[in-house]
């Protein structure tokens, strides 16, 4: 009897304690509920936009596209291609599959007229070890039936292309690493080991190669570096370099010429045995080393670095390949060979660009061993588009980015998919677009937070990463950039090696390098029929109109028209600083409506003229170059200019050769971007891409009327006791109508110290 009085009482007392716990949170929650974040706005994914299938015909090729069109070319019993991924240089090869842009008219007529939409084509390249020459081919119309036709001859003004121009194919670099092994490696096994600790299937040598391959047309000698085999092995040099003759088709024929050990040269491997084991040769004496050039960080991460979000959504919208962004849309596409570009640019419906694109990435070298000494490499005759690999979240883009997957067929005997590999995100650029705060008369803000869209890929080339941007502002006005990251190259230190870069680690040499990059700009201001302004200062002595006590010196404008393709092709040391393509049409105030090239450069000198290799690299004397447009003209270097250099199948400087006039003509301007690299001890064990960068700004001259960013909903506006307003200022509202716990509660006090006259 007692237990069950004792049990109900303390059923009663749980009850009675739990009604008082209830009643006590509802207090609480009433009491603290103006201080919980509260969630007004259901927060989208991304905008609603009105995309058209218009860009399509910019758009890569499917995985289904390149697949029919392989097997349409496998199925031509007369071309005889191989099916290997590794084909030998002796057989043919099915090297590139990629889209065939549309003629510009065809295109034009179709976006703005509603005629026919052009024929979907691809260019393909073969390798023809068989008959030893290279032909390219127009396959069509997709989806089929497929024809095709050769357009060497049409391209080129040749029936084939040389065979050594040829890249280097997966298949070739078997047979030169089965060369090295047996022919390197094994003969010299003990000295490899004592010099550099080399063990087979352990711890090897690493090649790099110097390009281009020899000194004179139909050359394929490659000079080879060695390098530790450690990651980041491009500054890990070991002094140890030889030279390989692989122009025969068949690797059995291939030879050895030469071989640098320490400094010193050598005509045969039995030559330096001889000299290394008399000891008339300094040996090189191999020690275990740090890794100096690894990236897993010094210190251990403790958190992460601030990340991105989109409060209120996306703003801009993705769909097969068209991007619509506020004011701007454009198409887009990655090429395997020049990379990234996009198609039918537009601000407010009308077109700036019918193309901003990419066309070959280049370098030189300076040295006093063989494997850089000669080194200049054109990156499209590898693939720049190629090693555009996937995108590492919250480090290369922003987490919250949206990504999209690329496919490529190139050196390869299936489509392959790239995850990733470009990114689109809208990013708040750290400072404002345009602000005032008026501390005289009318006290007030205006200001606008400078946010734009970045349209973004990284191709990591070897030992080099580079960073490609292209970046569309509210402001009207887009940008084309490229940053540079990655290993720089390096070879061993010896002597006079000082010459050419500073030392950068034990026995090794940064070498001193240019970088130059080239743009494709088809600007179409307000149509296709433009011409070319600059515009510039000088100083002139004028009257002072109210004194004859003195003259002033003042800066009046001088303004000119290009009339021709030489007269526009703008070296790097000559060129007026505003360059114009402009429209006949005016703005309300009877300027040209126009859009400035604005040239952001740091470049280093370029190759003498003199030199056989400069005609391959010809565009990278100027700065800008104006030409008229001409399908016929497509790219300013090509597959084949890397191993062909000494006579280019495409030799930019002929574009401007003709002079032909550039007067009310549909204009496209070539621009070159770059900087000097002299690597220093920073460079260790990365390159920054603080500093080392360059590209072109877009930006409207007289376009508009007025700053069209004017007309953003991302405008603040406020004046003295309309801080917390949010009419004009949505930044007041966020912490009151968003769930985030982070937000601080919005204040400004600016006008407390402003200038008073009464």
């Amino acid at each position: 009897m007692v237990a069950q009085v004792t049990n109900s009482l303390v059923k009663c007392l749980l009850i009675i304690l739990g009604l008082i716990s209830v009643i006590v949170n509802i207090v609480l929650i009433c009491l603290n509920s103006n201080r919980l974040p509260k969630c007004h706005l259901q927060v989208p994914d991304s905008i609603t936009a009105n995309h058209t299938d218009h860009g399509s015909i910019f758009a890569d090729l499917t995985p289904k596209e390149y697949q029919a069109i392989r097997d349409y070319m496998w199925s031509q019993k007369d071309l005889r291609i191989s099916h290997s991924l590794t084909a030998k240089p002796s057989e043919n090869f099915l090297f590139l599959i990629d889209l065939q842009l549309p003629k510009k008219r065809d295109a034009l007529q179709y976006l703005d007229h509603h005629a026919q939409k052009p024929q979907r084509k691809a260019t393909v390249v073969v390798f023809f070890g068989e008959f030893s020459h290279l032909k390219e081919y127009e396959v069509g119309p997709l989806p089929g039936p497929l024809h095709h036709r050769d357009v060497t001859k049409e391209r080129y003004k040749m029936d084939a292309l040389p065979f050594a121009a040829r890249t280097v194919t997966i298949g070739e670099y078997v047979e030169i690493f089965t060369f090295l092994h047996l022919k390197v490696f094994q003969k010299l096994e003990t000295e490899l080991r004592e010099s550099f600790g080399y063990i087979p299937n352990k711890s090897e040598l690493n090649p790099f190669e110097g390009m281009p391959r020899g000194l004179k047309p139909g050359d394929r000698k490659t000079w080879i570096s060695f390098f530790r085999d450690e990651s980041g092995m491009y500054i890990h040099p070991v002094g140890f370099e030889v030279l390989i003759n692989h122009e025969n088709k068949n690797s059995s024929n291939w030879t050895l010429d030469k071989l640098l050990y320490n400094g010193v040269y050598f005509d045969t491997i039995e030559r330096f045995k001889q000299s290394y084991e008399k000891g008339t040769v300094k040996k090189i004496v191999f020690k275990k080393i740090p890794n100096y050039a690894s990236l897993k960080p010094r210190r251990k991460p403790t958190g992460v670095s601030p990340q991105q979000s989109y409060l209120q959504g996306k703003r801009f919208s993705v769909k097969n390949n068209q991007v619509i962004y506020m004011d701007w849309s454009f198409a887009f596409g990655l090429s395997s060979l020049t990379g990234m570009r996009v198609f039918d640019v537009r601000f407010r419906g009308e077109r700036i660009a019918y193309e901003i694109s990419v066309q070959e990435a280049m370098s030189v070298y300076g040295s006093n061993t063989p494997g850089m000494i000669l080194t200049k490499f054109l990156d499209s005759s590898i693939g720049i588009g190629r090693f555009a690999h996937e995108l590492v979240r919250g480090v290369d883009c922003p987490q919250v980015a949206t990504y999209v997957d690329v496919y490529r067929y190139i050196d390869t005997n299936a489509t392959q998919r790239f995850r990733n590999a470009i990114c689109v995100f809208e990013y708040d650029v750290g400072r404002p677009l345009r602000r005032h705060f008026s501390d005289f008369f009318h006290n007030s803000y205006g200001g606008m937070a400078n946010s734009a869209l970045y349209f973004r890929t990284i191709t990591a080339i070897g030992n080099y990463d580079y960073i490609w941007d292209f970046i569309f502002y509210q402001s009207g006005s887009v940008e084309a950039r490229v940053h540079a990251t990655g290993y720089i190259s390096s070879s061993f230190k010896i002597d006079g090696s000082l010459r050419y870069g500073h030392q950068v680690a034990h026995n090794v040499l940064g070498n001193i390098h240019t970088h130059f990059v080239n743009f494709k700009v088809d600007l179409d201001i307000l149509g296709v029929n433009n011409n070319f302004l600059t515009k510039d200062m000088a100083y002139e002595e004028v009257d002072l109109p109210w004194t004859s006590e003195r003259k002033a010196k003042v800066p009046y404008l001088v303004e000119n028209q290009l009339k021709t393709e030489l007269q526009a092709a703008l070296t790097h040391a000559r060129s007026p600083r505003y360059l114009h393509v402009a429209s006949n049409q005016t703005n309300r105030w009877g300027h040209h409506r126009s859009y400035r090239l604005q040239v952001t450069s740091f470049a280093g000198d370029h190759l003498p003229e003199s030199e056989p290799e400069e005609k391959s690299m010809s565009w990278a004397r100027y700065k800008v170059a104006i030409t008229k447009y001409k399908d016929e003209e497509p790219t300013s270097s090509s597959l084949y200019g890397q191993n062909y250099m000494w006579d280019s199948v495409v030799d930019f400087s002929k574009y401007i050769g003709d002079d032909e006039s550039i007067q009310n003509e549909d204009l496209v301007a070539w621009v070159t971007a770059g900087f000097l690299h002299i690597p220093h001890a920073e460079d260790i064990p990365n390159t920054v891409t603080v500093g080392n960068g360059g590209g072109v700004l877009l930006r409207p001259h007289n376009y508009f009327d007025e700053d069209p960013s004017i007309h953003s909903p991302d405008g603040v506006y406020f004046l003295p006791g309309s801080e917390q307003d949010c009419e004009y200022n949505r930044v007041a509202c966020l912490e009151k109508e968003l769930c985030s716990p982070t937000l601080e509660p919005y204040t400004y006090n600016g006008f407390e110290g402003v200038l008073k006259f009464d």
